[in-house]
């Protein structure tokens, strides 16, 4: 069987394929494990950032529903299933360091959920997102329940996810579902630019700040600023702060290591 994952490191920079090009990178029913273990290897990796993108002209429409259909009838063989699909999804969502989805094309259903899970999402012009699921009859998944309301807000949140309908590049830039919109034939070269910034940061405050962002809307202001506290008297400890504030003395750009 043809591997759905295949993964690329450039320097501190790791790419992450998904290849189904014939039906627009649907993901197949082991594809959930492959991107589970792409995940937790970047994580364990010397990498620094993680881009996801499709192979071909589309980013990811989702499960591949044709393939699924034998387990479509048994509930215990489904509760598997999702049981693989959580695991990329709680993999990906738990990543300390940095990632990118580089979305062309399609972008709906688990894809979409998949796309938006990433810290940065830069589409092409063509891009196209969609909660698909009410057309198939099936209530969001991959994390979009949490995802979708903490980008776009709860009305509009269900709005798309209750219609399902599909909004296009600059409507998901507009509401907050994408950083930036860029033509396709930049989409790679601009995503390596942002992707080559993130590389040069400091990773253990670029860890801090993606668990302080993470809870920001479960906490109480005063929770917020003690964690704040805590992850700054660690962070001014570190070897990071110092290279910092020689690099900032000695006008070069820093060189952190991550401790």
């Amino acid at each position: 069987m043809t591997e759905f994952v295949t993964t690329t490191t450039r320097g501190a920079i790791r790419w992450l394929t998904m290849s189904n090009p014939s039906r627009m990178n649907a993901v197949p029913p082991d594809g959930w494990t492959e991107l589970a273990a792409a995940f937790n290897q970047f994580e364990r990796s010397e990498a620094r950032v993680l881009v996801v993108q499709g192979d071909g002209d589309d980013f990811c429409s989702g499960a591949d529903m044709n393939r699924d259909a034998a387990a479509i009838a048994n509930t215990a063989d489904n509760t598997a299933r999702m049981r693989r699909t959580n695991a990329a999804a709680v993999a990906l969502h738990r990543l300390s360091k940095p990632t990118i989805a580089a979305v062309d094309g399609v972008a709906v259903g688990a894809g979409m959920n998949l796309a938006i899970g990433c810290d940065i999402v830069v589409a092409s012009e063509r891009a196209r997102f969609a909660e698909i699921f009410v057309k198939r009859g099936l209530m969001v998944d991959f994390g979009g329940t949490w995802l979708l309301p903490r980008l776009v807000g709860l009305a509009r949140a269900q709005e798309m996810a209750l219609t399902g309908r599909v909004v296009g590049a600059q409507e998901a830039c507009d509401i907050g579902l994408v950083s930036e919109v860029v033509p396709a034939a930049s989409l790679e070269g601009r995503v390596t630019e942002i992707a080559e910034g993130l590389a040069m940061g400091a990773p253990l405050a670029q860890a801090m700040i993606k668990r302080a962002l993470d809870r920001s809307s479960s906490v109480t202001f005063e929770q917020a600023l003690s964690f704040e506290e805590q992850g700054q008297a660690i962070l001014l400890a570190s070897d990071d702060l110092a290279e910092g504030a020689t690099a900032f003395v000695e006008k070069r750009p820093p060189s952190f290591k991550g401790r």
